[in-house]
């Protein structure tokens, strides 16, 4: 992707990894590419880690917190869809975002089935997956060297 691509070609090309993967959303996004419809275009980031991962991790500023699961229990966080619905709109170009990319994947799929037809998961989410020495940060949104802040 050159960085003058526009919207249209990013999430074209975001549909086209969503449809060779059969993902029940619009498709996903690299850190890079989720970035650019961020910065540029307008696009909403919903974080759905923890609010304690999103508190001292780092976060993207700008990006609203929707928690995917209650921490410390792991459960499903009941109110995610309706707070999803006060942050962003049906008809937003809506990127979710995660530690990695799976918990993303689960609100990308939930928020397609409720009617958000631009939803789109943020590949490598925003630590990355874990390395042979079991730790994250080779991937990610914070490797990608993109904006974040950290408490």
């Amino acid at each position: 992707m050159t960085t003058d691509a526009t919207a249209t070609q990013i999430l074209d090309a975001a549909g086209a990894r969503g449809r060779q993967k059969k993902l029940p959303y619009a498709g996903e996004v690299t850190p890079a590419e989720a970035h650019k419809l961020f910065s540029e275009f307008g696009a909403k980031i919903i974080d759905v880690r923890s609010a304690i991962e999103h508190e001292y991790i780092g976060r993207i500023p700008g990006s609203a917190l929707v928690s995917w699961k209650q921490f410390p229990s792991g459960e499903m966080n009941a109110a995610s869809l309706p707070q999803l619905q006060e942050r962003a709109s049906p008809d937003d170009v809506v990127l979710f975002l995660c530690r990695s990319g799976v918990r993303s994947h689960s609100a990308a799929t939930v928020a397609a089935k409720a009617g958000y037809k631009h939803a789109y998961n943020i590949l490598e989410g925003f630590e990355g997956d874990l390395n042979q020495q079991q730790r994250r940060g080779d991937t990610g949104w914070r490797k990608a060297g993109l904006p974040w802040i950290q408490s």
